[in-house]
């Protein structure tokens, strides 16, 4: 089985950073791709970054584009995102997810973390 664990929410206050990480652990074969999404209260879960991980490619939502920064640590199996310049519509559950191939499984799926808060208020 697999797990993703999240960390790294809180309170911020505009213009300050945060950085969230997501580690995976349990019976893992290959990891293709981890990323972030966010949802607030009545809306859709929204993509906000995703990053590859043998080639560390990256892609990013137009409302974060140049402001969070995604990467990954291969030997911890852990992938991070880098909040800057933070404003307070940025206030949402930050998901971690994995497409990732588990020990026991055929193919690989999709995993996700728990959700960790971010606010970000004056």
């Amino acid at each position: 089985q697999v797990q993703l664990v999240e960390s790294g929410g809180g309170l911020v206050q505009p213009g300050g950073s945060l950085r969230l990480s997501c580690a995976a652990s349990g019976s893992i074969f290959s990891i293709y791709a981890m990323g972030w999404y966010r949802q607030v209260p009545g809306k859709q879960r929204e993509l906000i970054a995703k990053i590859t991980w043998s080639g560390g490619s990256t892609n990013y939502a137009d409302s974060v584009k140049g402001r969070f920064t995604i990467s990954r640590d291969n030997a911890k199996n852990t992938v991070y995102l880098q909040m800057n310049s933070l404003k307070p519509e940025d206030t949402a559950v930050y998901y971690c997810y994995g497409d990732l191939t588990g020990g026991g499984s055929w193919h690989a799926e999709d995993y996700w973390g728990q959700g960790t808060q971010v606010t970000v208020s004056s």
